[in-house]
């Protein structure tokens, strides 16, 4: 299978193929991490996921968010589903934790964007 790996600017192109013993050989990388990613897109692929979450109550009807670590790729349907129609109340900091263990990956969703509280006048 080929692969191009994301982990630096080169974007080697790779062959990774299976090999004895449960291992992989790994053709046309340029370093040590570019072996690594292959075998983990082969064995375990993991993504960051990125989504929205509503707010109630804040200068903004929406705040951005990502899990702070990588979830495996066959959670990320899971992990939206805990997500679709989650209210969260303003005000929203950078940081802060909407979703602890999404899906039971471990991960948390956290927000990436600071919601102020409407003040009224």
């Amino acid at each position: 299978m080929e692969l191009i790996c994301i982990l630096c600017p080169r974007g080697c192109r790779m062959n990774v193929e299976p090999g004895g013993d449960g291992q992989w050989e790994v053709k046309g990388n340029g370093c040590s991490r570019g072996k690594g990613y292959a075998v983990q897109e082969m064995t375990c692929p993991l993504r960051t996921l990125t989504t929205s979450v509503w707010v109630e109550g804040g200068t903004h009807r929406l705040v951005s968010a990502k899990t702070d670590r990588s979830i495996p790729r066959d959670k990320i349907m899971e992990a939206l589903k805990q997500t679709k129609g989650l209210k969260v109340k303003a005000p929203v900091n950078i940081g802060d934790v909407l979703v602890e263990n999404i899906a039971g990956t471990g991960a948390n969703l956290v927000a990436t964007r600071k919601v102020d509280k409407v003040v009224l006048a």
